[in-house]
């Protein structure tokens, strides 16, 4: 527990921004993240920095402090995000498929690079409302949510095998559709 080890100053001043900053945060965060669950994850992995700093270093702008560790977890979740849709899209031992790594991946952001993950975002949604219902709603449950089919099969009281099925047939797509973003991009 914190204030068994945390010094009374460092956990008022904790509890301090918690008052000052925690509605504002948070309202921030959830307009950068897909859910609330997402944001309110986001927002306890910031306590939790905080609480370790606090005994460490001083912070001498608490507020810019704390909505700059928002912003680089926020980041964090979408790189590792991209990552899994990336890996996904790219296929298997699929060679032909298209390969964002190096485009989406790159350490440096700057207004291309964000425009590009931006555009790669956008295609993605789009490419997924052209989808049947039950393959585009398998699909985000699967892959965006990270909801286990035996889950879903339970809250649809569909085979596991057909949500897989479904979800192959959103690959597919996807993949295909992606994979003509990817030729834009890369022939110009």
């Amino acid at each position: 527990m914190i204030t068994a080890v945390m010094p009374e100053e460092k956990q008022n001043h904790i509890i301090q921004a918690i008052k000052s900053y925690g509605k504002g945060l948070l309202g921030f965060i959830r307009k950068r993240v897909k859910s609330d669950a997402d944001a309110e994850d986001i927002l306890q992995d910031v306590w939790y920095q905080l609480s370790a700093v606090v005994n460490t270093e001083p912070i001498e702008q608490t507020g810019a402090w704390l909505y700059k560790v928002a912003t680089n977890k926020i980041i964090d979740k979408n790189r590792k995000k991209t990552e899994e849709l990336l890996e996904l899209a790219a296929g298997d031992d699929d060679e032909d498929g298209p390969d964002f790594r190096e485009i989406l991946l790159t350490e440096g952001t700057t207004p291309e690079t964000e425009y590009i993950r931006n555009l790669f975002w956008e295609q993605l949604f789009i490419a997924l409302d052209e989808l049947p219902a039950e393959q585009r709603q398998v699909f985000i449950w699967q892959e965006l949510d990270g909801i286990p089919f035996n889950e879903i099969a339970e809250r649809t009281g569909e085979n596991v095998q057909t949500l897989v099925s479904r979800k192959r047939y959103a690959v597919l797509h996807l993949r295909k559709r992606l994979k003509q973003l990817y030729e834009e991009l890369t022939d110009y």
